[in-house]
């Protein structure tokens, strides 16, 4: 959730730089020739723009968070919708797109089925599978607040099975426009919109459509990679540590791993971190689903010395099972025969990860086994 702070805000970030841009011309050519890692000081400065605005809204807590959502909602949907509209009427209708689409999908069959499988279709589903399984884990930070089961349940299946498709199609809808357009895909909504207002040398459209951009992008970031981690790291040390404190450190951390550099190699990231997360997913899973058969003593979750506290504080078994999970999917870089563990890495550190966890714990003795409190009532 870190990275992906920090891959959100260097977006957002190059939105500020395009808007002051039409504002104020000047403003690209600011600090002359100077460079660092291939960007110059106006990115860096509207990059830093933006990641004080995030912080002021996570300094702000739960409620500013709440009405920025709120605020957010209706522009990220129009916005999708405008650009979706634009890219159907410029390519003469939503069929063209979809020819081209199917003569990609021509090229592909070309292939033997074995190489595609391996080399082009396990590797980006397991990217695309990463990319969901950040906000899989991250989810109970929200559902927790829900009145009931039902509620999250009905919750998240309206904002899935609606908004989520939709945005997904938008995005390859436009982007196999613009491959039909200009000869190449534009996956960034900054870039386009950049292109799409010095076309029409509109300087209103660039500025309105940045600042849509600007406050999608903050709601997006907020919600989805600074609650989680905040909320984390004020775990680790709640006395020390407040909501607060916990953003600022994702916030830096955001900072310090280079967002610009990870956005070059987008791929090896989300499948890199989709080997740990699913190696988290798979203990949890097995542990709430197989071991516990989904019932969980909600008073020992609160006590101290309760029976979740294993020994020392720390299950052996779950930390033994998630670095088999994650040795077992970077193992699909030391040899080309088993790439295929890493670039399936979210499903091999899963199965991983489970299996080993259920085998572990076989062979514990758990209190927590009789545990007769279903884990949907409310805690006492």
């Amino acid at each position: 959730a870190c990275g992906w702070f920090g891959i959100q805000t260097w977006i957002g970030g190059l939105a500020i730089h395009a808007l002051l841009g039409i504002l104020w011309p000047a403003w690209l050519t600011l600090g002359g020739g100077w460079s660092f890692m291939g960007y110059g000081l106006p990115h860096y400065l509207s990059f830093i723009a933006f990641w004080l605005v995030n912080i002021y809204f996570v300094w702000q807590g739960t409620e500013s968070i709440k009405w920025l959502e709120t605020l957010a909602a209706p522009f990220l949907i129009a916005a999708g919708i405008a650009l979706l509209a634009w890219a159907v009427s410029q390519v003469g209708g939503i069929g063209t797109i979809l020819r081209e689409a199917d003569a990609l999908t021509q090229q592909e069959r070309a292939i033997p089925a074995s190489t595609f499988l391996l080399t082009l279709f396990l590797p980006w589903v397991t990217a695309m599978v990463g990319y969901w399984a950040t906000l899989s884990l991250n989810i109970p930070d929200f559902t927790r607040y829900a009145k009931s089961q039902r509620d999250q349940a009905v919750g998240q299946a309206i904002g899935l099975l609606t908004t989520m498709p939709l945005f997904a199609f938008i995005g390859v809808a436009v982007t196999g426009a613009t491959l039909i357009l200009y000869g190449e895909a534009i996956w960034n909504p900054v870039d386009l919109v950049a292109r799409l207002a010095a076309e029409r040398g509109s300087a209103l459209l660039g500025i309105v459509a940045m600042l849509v951009i600007a406050l999608a992008t903050l709601s997006t970031n907020i919600a989805a990679n600074v609650v989680a981690p905040a909320n984390t790291f004020s775990n680790l040390a709640p006395q020390r540590i407040s909501f607060r404190l916990g953003g600022l450190i994702a916030g830096l951390v955001g900072i310090f791993i280079f967002p610009w550099l990870l956005l070059e190699m987008y791929q090896g990231w989300l499948i890199s971190y989709s080997g740990l997360l699913g190696a988290v997913g798979g203990v949890i899973l097995c542990d709430y689903v197989l071991v516990r058969r989904g019932r969980l003593a909600l008073r020992d979750l609160y006590l101290e010395e309760g029976i979740y506290r294993y020994t020392g504080g720390v299950n052996h078994s779950a930390v033994m099972a998630l670095a088999a999970g994650i040795l077992v999917a970077l193992a699909g870089l030391l040899h080309p025969r088993l790439a295929f563990l890493f670039d399936g890495a979210w499903f091999s550190a899963t199965l991983v990860s489970f299996v080993l966890y259920a085998l572990l714990m076989r062979r514990r003795t758990l209190a927590a086994a009789s545990a007769t409190e279903p884990a949907t009532l409310s805690a006492p």
